[in-house]
């Protein structure tokens, strides 16, 4: 089994390519069997609410990418990043969670663990 991978993407339509690189990973490398958790941060935080998506040519849609790996794996929505949103639990696409910086930490720092950040 391929060891787990933490993705963590940090933008959304204000730098759709970085950001689809970073979803296109997290999809792709669940569709290899690897455990995945992608963490979504800064203005990536509205794709977990079903917001914010967007198309870019030659590229999956983001909205896509998300709901494929909330069907196989964990999504995560930063806190800080979902307050300064606005964001509740509520504002959430199903399977979508908040947590903070401890959760993170605690995720990329077990065993075999591979994190990428985007």
């Amino acid at each position: 089994m391929p060891r787990p991978l933490v993705v963590k993407v940090t933008c959304g339509a204000d730098d759709p390519e970085r950001a689809n690189q970073g979803l296109t990973v997290a999809a792709t490398a669940l569709s290899a069997g690897a455990p995945v958790s992608l963490w979504l941060t800064g203005e990536a935080a509205w794709l977990g609410a079903g917001r914010g998506g967007f198309v870019l040519p030659q590229a999956s849609p983001a909205a896509d990418l998300v709901a494929a790996v909330i069907a196989g794996g964990q999504v995560t929505v930063c806190t800080q990043c979902a307050v300064r949103r606005e964001l509740t639990p509520d504002d959430l696409l199903e399977g979508v969670r908040i947590a903070g910086a401890a959760a993170y930490v605690e995720e990329v720092l077990a065993p075999d663990v591979q994190a990428l950040v985007y």
